[in-house]
């Protein structure tokens, strides 16, 4: 035998939420370069209906949309008791943003454009860690 064959584990799951469309395709490009399952939506109430929480890793939500910001939408999320981690960005920077962004359970808020490597970074742990904080028993 020359290799041993190993199953993987399922690609994890990101869904990504911004309004411009070339950021979602950057984003797209980026995410599904470094092995993830991505599904992209330009408006919270349609990732809201297309969702499936049992199917999500994390999100990737942008702050500022044209239906619902990112805050809201997470608080959404939250009301729903969705505990995937979200990651906000936002080209917006505000003190507010932040606060208001830790009250409703977002994980990590990070600035456009400037996102590659942090913003893979910052997936990658957060899964990690929500996969360790729900465990089943």
């Amino acid at each position: 035998m020359y290799g041993l064959v190993t199953m993987s584990a399922a690609k994890p799951a990101v869904y990504v939420v911004d309004d411009d469309p070339d950021v979602l395709g950057s984003l797209r490009f980026l995410l599904e370069t470094d092995g993830f399952d991505v599904r992209t939506f330009r408006t919270g109430a349609a990732m809201l209906r297309a969702l499936t929480p049992a199917d999500v890793d994390c999100f990737v939500i942008d702050y500022k949309m044209p239906d619902m910001n990112g805050v809201d939408l997470t608080s959404r999320l939250r009301n729903r008791d969705i505990a995937a981690p979200v990651i906000l960005i936002t080209g917006y920077p505000d003190e507010n943003i932040s606060s208001r962004a830790e009250a409703v359970g977002v994980h990590h808020v990070l600035r456009k454009p400037l996102l590659d490597d942090s913003l893979i970074t910052h997936i990658r742990g957060a899964i990690r860690e929500n996969r360790v904080n729900h465990k089943p028993n």
